[in-house]
């Protein structure tokens, strides 16, 4: 249950932090946090990271949907006792229901990060897409940590300790 409340902690944030740059930003408007680094820029999506399948929602709707039974069903099944796992899938579902509540009552996605690290205009995003790619890394660090387990125990099983 703690995973969750993670979760749905997530997507509160996402929304309020959407909210908040819908009701006092200008699309297209831009503040500076730190020069040449990191702005908060309103902007709007209406495709994945890149822009894109621009305006294929059809298409989101459904793999999201999907994400999002697999996601739980796996969390219910596979995911208990590993809390690495459920901490990235918790992490990867708040994600993707965040920006899937933008999709179903904007019919785009509320985009407002906005970077530039070494100089690389980096894609415009939010928390939802940084909960997305945070919870990913730790998906693969898990899997990495999983594999050397296995690797660990056929070694012991050969050498007959």
């Amino acid at each position: 249950m703690f995973f969750y409340i993670i979760a749905l902690l997530i997507i509160a944030f996402d929304q309020w932090t959407k909210w908040l740059i819908v009701k006092n930003f200008t699309l297209g408007e831009s503040m500076t946090v730190i020069e040449d680094f990191l702005y908060i820029t309103s902007h709007r999506n209406t495709g994945a990271a890149w822009g894109i399948l621009e305006g294929q929602m059809w298409f989101f709707y459904l793999i999201t949907v999907i994400v999002i039974i697999g996601i739980i069903y796996y969390m219910q099944t596979h995911a208990k006792g590993k809390w690495l796992l459920q901490l990235s899938l918790a992490l990867i579902l708040g994600g993707a229901i965040g920006n899937f509540i933008d999709r179903l009552w904007r019919k785009e996605v509320v985009d407002f990060i906005h970077t530039f690290p070494f100089g690389y205009n980096f894609p415009i995003f939010n928390v939802a897409d940084s909960s997305l790619c945070i919870g990913v890394v730790l998906l693969l660090i898990q899997m990495i940590r999983e594999e050397r387990e296995v690797k660990k125990e056929k070694a012991n099983e050969q050498s007959g300790t």
